[in-house]
């Protein structure tokens, strides 16, 4: 059943990213923003712990999901540093997520040949 919450939620949060794309006139890069930021605001607002609590990594995989744990990361960072924890908590706790997408690219760019579209 965990299984079935996470790939409905998360099946569900990309299809709402298909839709503002098939529907509208925003580009990826906007759609992404957007989805970063309402992942920030709905983590900072708790309000996305709910989500997690019941899908979790049907909630916390998709690019929702990396708001989330940057809110998440300086809530924390704040508590045990003070202020200085709003400008390092977000780094710390995404540091491996972006850390694995360099790496993984890097890969992907030495093994795969790169070609124009045309």
């Amino acid at each position: 059943m965990e299984y079935l919450k996470a790939f409905a939620v998360g099946g569900l949060i990309c299809a709402v990213g298909q839709l503002l794309l098939d529907f509208t006139k925003l580009t990826p890069a906007r759609i992404l923003v957007l989805f970063v930021v309402l992942g920030v605001i709905l983590g900072g607002t708790g309000a996305y712990q709910k989500l997690v609590d019941f899908a979790g990594a049907g909630a916390t995989t998709p690019i929702i999901g990396f708001g989330y744990n940057l809110a998440k990361g300086v809530k924390e960072a704040v508590r045990e540093d003070g202020l200085l924890g709003a400008l390092s908590g977000g780094l710390k706790a995404a540091a491996g997520g972006v850390s694995a997408a360099v790496v993984f690219a890097f890969f992907a760019a030495l093994f795969c040949k790169p070609r124009d579209k045309s």
